[in-house]
């Protein structure tokens, strides 16, 4: 079964990063690909760096490795949010996940979200 990510409408999904270098694989609709280097994702979607900027509005597949497995899911670009010397910071957003895919996806974001938790809570507890 497919699942839809769908944004709360009044809280933002929690964004994480995943590692220093997570590399992210896109297919584009006519069937060329590229690389990106993924800086932060959410269960609704992500950010990517990229050499070239995709359009706004397209619709691409996009795949990365995490510690609980594969992700690929389809999704949408939106418009970039920076350019440096490094590339293109690009969003996008998740429009369709397989149901392992999102469970995978869901875990590893739960996972980095709760090590940042526990050493914010460890630390305030040697504090005191």
């Amino acid at each position: 079964m497919t699942h839809f990510p769908q944004p709360h409408p009044s809280r933002r999904a929690a964004r994480v990063r995943l590692g220093d270098l997570v590399l992210a694989s896109i297919r584009l609709e006519d069937g060329r690909r590229t690389r990106a280097k993924l800086r932060s994702v959410s269960v609704t979607g992500g950010l990517l760096q990229m050499v070239h900027c995709l359009g706004h509005g397209d619709f691409v597949e996009v795949a990365f490795q995490t510690e609980s497995g594969p992700v690929q899911g389809m999704a949408e670009i939106l418009s970039p949010t920076s350019t440096t010397a490094a590339g293109v910071l690009q969003p996008f957003r998740f429009v369709a996940l397989g149901d392992d895919d999102h469970r995978r996806l869901r875990m590893s974001v739960d996972h980095v979200a709760d090590r940042g938790q526990l050493g914010l809570k460890s630390s305030a507890f040697l504090r005191t």
